[in-house]
């Protein structure tokens, strides 16, 4: 029997990037594959395929806000909906108070390993602020 239990992992990163910088990289596949996961490509009915490990998985982009959130709903192997389905949230933040920008993660998923996902997530956002100098 499998496990149905799901795991939200909430963390909010300070990073040094004005959010019109960030967003191509939560919301393209060109921007995705550069530091979230090993190739991204969205078919013509704006189906994403992320790859890590050679293997396909699909999800769709079910909310966007331009230059503040993005939210990928994963799919099944064929494409389509489950109920409770995991998903992943960016958000772009910024503090009134200090001007410092911060990205939100929501990751709700399969992965029964808080420890695991917090490794997972310091490493991909050490990626990303390679990448945009944060």
């Amino acid at each position: 029997m499998t496990k149905d239990t799901k795991l939200k992992f909430v963390r909010e990163y300070p990073i040094n990037a004005s959010a019109k910088l960030l967003y191509p990289y939560l919301s393209t596949p060109g921007g995705l594959s550069q530091w979230f996961c090993d190739d991204a490509k969205v078919n013509e009915d704006n189906v994403f395929n992320f790859i890590w490990d050679g293997r396909n998985h699909f999800a769709e982009m079910t909310g966007h806000r331009t230059n503040k959130s993005v939210r990928f709903l994963f799919l099944t192997e064929d494409k389509k909906h489950t109920p409770d389905a995991p998903y992943i949230d960016f958000h772009i933040e910024s503090s009134e108070l200090t001007q410092e920008q911060f990205l939100k993660i929501v990751d709700y998923s399969n992965e029964d390993s808080e420890e695991e996902l917090e490794e997972l997530w310091d490493n991909l956002m050490q990626n990303l602020r390679e990448i945009v100098g944060g």
